[in-house]
């Protein structure tokens, strides 16, 4: 399968099964386009036909001379036997497979606090009630959660374990009990937590980031960019805005962490669709790690991004890139997580056809110990897997997660985003069309769209 798009300049040509990436003159782009006409993927390397190649000389004679046709030709048919053109898709042999394998738990996201201190507009956790009521995870449940995630993770030796909420600051006793009891059973079970954290910094302090810059090895800032923009949909209960009490704090943890293992995370809305300044401004306030992330919300709410939207939205993910580009050659880089694409190996196949892992490799474990497939479907009983006494005892549901793959869907069969996005988020999914097996499209034409942007960056660069 092949995609070929043009942005900033640039003329690329992806193989989607292989994952190669050519940067092509017009003559190359255009005979690639003839010949994607006439060729399918093949089995194996094969020479063009002269009937392939009779089609490109026909509908590209008007524009390049025949040498320059048969030059490229020549040079298709050696990406072609390189297995970087045309190239099989052997990830479809590996489903049958895939279903077929014993599923380990290899991550949790403890939601030790149901509460928060904010109340964010958009918020999908109802300012951490989670469709429920509000409540804080005891030492002895988050326990059980550890012990249920070593006791079910098979030979798998590195273990997550993402401390989420609500607010989790707002249980920090127990967030740092679970820590020292998750590292005492690493000696006793040869296991590694790789702990992280998600907070919106209110209550941030001193004692905090010392712990945090021992213990978590990422740390996830909630801050959605400009003064303005944060406070609109960021505010206190009382209204006031949250931007002047955390951005100083954000800044510096940022720098007691080096400018590494952190993420500043921000939601774009409906109402500032000029994202692109919003990431700029975290470059400018000294941040170097950064995403900011579309809002998912139903159509009906007056900061959900819509259909027209979407132009606007291209537009300013080019924008971004731009200069992304322009701020790593002048040696001020930051990196914007959207962008960060590993095109020499990437993900592993278990991944690109399934990815996150939600209801099977990953779960959310509330503040009494229920478990769901992930933290958006918490408080959707349908959606109840068990808990921390009994297990996963509602294997149906567990099982629908893990024969969801890219496959299983019939929008990311023919799609060139597939092992790039390994099918987007079962959630976004189901709340926008009732199965996890289809896609939310607005969320995908923005996934097609920041891969473009990821790929023409790497071209960019690679010219330094």
């Amino acid at each position: 399968m092949i995609h070929q798009f043009k942005n900033n300049g640039y003329s690329i040509v992806l193989d989607v099964n292989s994952g190669s990436v050519h940067v092509a003159d017009p003559v190359m782009y255009d005979v690639i386009s003839v010949l994607t006409k006439w060729v399918e993927d093949m089995d194996r390397p094969r020479p063009l036909s002269d009937k392939e190649r009779g089609q490109v000389e026909d509908e590209l004679s008007g524009r390049y001379s025949r040498e320059e046709i048969e030059e490229v030709l020549g040079e298709v048919q050696e990406l072609i036997d390189q297995g970087q053109l045309f190239a099989k898709d052997i990830y479809k042999d590996f489903v049958v497979d895939f279903k077929e394998r014993k599923t380990v738990v290899k991550a949790l996201c403890l939601h030790i606090a149901h509460d928060c201190n904010l109340a964010c507009r958009y918020c999908f956790a109802e300012e951490g009630e989670y469709h429920g009521r509000r409540a804080l995870m005891s030492a002895e449940v988050g326990k059980k959660a550890l012990d249920f995630l070593i006791a079910h993770s098979g030979k798998r030796r590195n273990l997550e374990v993402d401390f989420f909420g609500g607010e989790p600051l707002m249980n920090w006793d127990v967030v740092k009990e679970l820590v020292r009891y998750g590292r005492e059973q690493e000696k006793r079970f040869d296991k590694h937590f790789r702990f992280t954290l998600t907070t919106n910094g209110v209550l941030l302090n001193d004692e905090v980031m010392e712990f945090c810059n021992r213990e978590m090895a990422n740390v996830v800032l909630s801050l959605d960019g400009r003064k303005e923009v944060n406070d609109q949909m960021r505010p206190f209960r009382n209204g006031k805005g949250s931007y002047d009490l955390i951005v100083p704090k954000f800044q510096r943890f940022a720098e007691s962490r080096n400018q590494t293992n952190y993420y500043v995370r921000g939601t774009f809305t409906h109402n500032h669709l000029d994202f692109a300044e919003d990431a700029l401004h975290f470059a400018d306030l000294g941040f170097r790690q950064m995403s900011i992330e579309p809002v998912v919300a139903p159509k009906e709410e007056p900061y959900a991004i819509r259909e027209e939207d979407l132009p606007e939205i291209f537009d300013q993910y080019d924008k971004l890139a731009k200069a992304y580009i322009q701020r790593e050659k002048e040696g001020r880089g930051f990196n914007f997580f959207h962008f960060m694409l590993d095109l020499n190996a990437g993900p592993c196949v278990a991944k690109r056809l399934s990815g996150c892992g939600s209801g099977t490799e990953y779960l959310a474990v509330t503040p009494w110990g229920d478990f769901y497939p992930c933290h958006q479907f918490v408080g959707q009983e349908n959606f109840l897997l068990g808990n921390v006494d009994t297990g996963v005892t509602n294997t149906a549901v567990r099982d629908a997660f893990k024969f969801c793959n890219v496959y299983a869907k019939e929008k990311c069969r023919d799609c060139f985003a597939r092992f790039y996005c390994s099918g987007g988020c079962a959630a976004n999914s189901y709340n926008f069309h009732g199965t996890i097996r289809d896609a939310y499209d607005i969320g995908c034409a923005m996934q097609k769209k920041r891969i473009e942007c990821a790929i023409m960056i790497k071209a960019a660069l690679s010219e330094e």
